[in-house]
């Protein structure tokens, strides 16, 4: 029972750990970086972007020990640490990140970076420009009038935060998922910039099955009567499309197995009496699912889904016309280490830029009946291996 509580609470965002006393809790603050006339890798310009950031350790003199973690798709820059220490749960990666951690603290300066069009614009603690934005042409939502964005512009955002600090050299760039993307962009766009590079349930590009796999996330929000193409009253968001599209992520984030056992917790039956006697009533599981997407819903903008769906589905690391082109720019040496049980982004996702790579790339496999969430639940499996990756000389 206490496996499947952690499991709903990381699909609410959070992750449940022990308490720990205080005097080893890392508390964070969330920093704002505003900057003027963004522009676009579609050509386009946002008058002004905001985004939040916040960090763990210390930068040393000469800013070398600067590790960067990119997050994933429905997550925020809080990977680790808590913002009070009354703080139900810590950042999503506390597991690896802290002192003494995988991801030292005591030897790193590690920053993470709200994402552009942040799904969790409603949540007090994410700062982000996205289609909920007020456009300043019109005071209002931008809704889809927002122009389009990329992985490209979410690592453009990043190295902008980065040299607002003075940064410009990075020991590492690390992130689950999406975030994934955003690391191996990272190394083919600025290579003189990337020691290291760890890409966690990833992949190189948006082949066609994910691009179309991607798609079915969007249709509920579109299909709900209150879209109205994007341009709703934030007073009244189309819920029930968000819900349904959550309950989607939600499914294909985990596996068969972390279903069923979550079935015998509530006593799933398929001939269960509220299904029988009503078309208008679900089964327990359904219920289940649909009461964790709606409460995961709370904080987060239907379009800003849409416009992270885009901006996977546009992903080919480089940016370039080609997966092979956009990873000849590549020099860091990489580290992929795709979920074996994962539905989302499987693992031959993560085996082909791995192989292109060569041997300056190794990949290891996260075991566990978890799928994707593996990534973020058990990434501690491998503490060991990104502990030596991250000390190990390259060049």
């Amino acid at each position: 029972m206490e496996k499947i509580v952690f499991i709903c609470l990381i699909l609410c965002l959070s992750a449940v750990t022990e308490a720990r006393p205080a005097k080893d809790e890392l508390l964070v603050e969330k920093q704002t970086f505003t900057t003027q006339e963004f522009a676009l890798f579609n050509g386009e310009v946002l008058p002004e972007v905001k985004v939040g950031w916040e960090s763990y350790g210390k930068l040393n003199t000469d800013k070398s020990n600067v590790i960067l973690i990119t997050h994933y798709f429905t997550g925020t820059s809080h990977a680790a640490g808590k913002y009070h220490p009354d703080d139900p749960a810590p950042g999503y990666w506390d597991a690896i990140i802290g002192p003494g951690k995988a991801i030292d603290t005591n030897k790193f300066f590690v920053i993470s970076v709200d994402s552009l069009a942040n799904l969790n614009v409603f949540d007090e603690n994410v700062v982000t420009t996205g289609p909920a934005s007020i456009n300043p042409a019109t005071n209002k939502p931008w809704g889809t009038d927002f122009p389009v964005v990329t992985i490209r512009d979410f690592v453009n955002i990043q190295k902008a935060v980065l040299q607002s600090l003075g940064i410009d050299s990075l020991h590492a760039v690390i992130g689950p998922s999406m975030g994934s993307m955003q690391a191996l962009d990272w190394a083919a766009a600025y290579p003189e910039m990337v020691e290291r590079v760890i890409s966690v349930i990833g992949s190189g590009e948006s082949d066609a099955w994910t691009t179309a796999l991607l798609e079915q996330w969007t249709i509920p929000i579109k299909l709900d009567a209150k879209w109205n193409n994007g341009h709703y009253s934030l007073n009244d968001i189309p819920k029930a499309g968000l819900t349904a599209a959550l309950m989607l992520i939600t499914q294909q984030a985990l596996t068969p197995e972390f279903f069923n056992n979550q079935g015998k917790q509530l006593n799933y039956m398929p001939l269960e009496s509220a299904p029988l006697n009503s078309i208008a009533s679900s089964h327990s599981i359904v219920d289940w699912l649909r009461q964790r997407a709606a409460a995961r819903a709370e904080n987060m903008d239907p379009n800003s889904l849409l416009y992270l769906a885009r901006a996977c589905q546009l992903y080919v690391a480089g940016h370039d016309n080609s997966l092979a082109k956009g990873l000849k720019k590549v020099t860091a040496p990489s580290l992929f280490l795709p979920s074996s049980s994962d539905l989302l982004l499987m693992p031959y996702l993560a085996d082909s830029p791995n192989q292109q790579l060569g041997q300056s790339s190794k990949l290891l496999t996260l075991e566990g009946q978890l799928g994707h969430l593996e990534g973020v639940l058990n990434i501690q499996q491998h503490a060991k291996t990104i502990t030596t990756f991250l000390t190990h000389p390259v060049r």
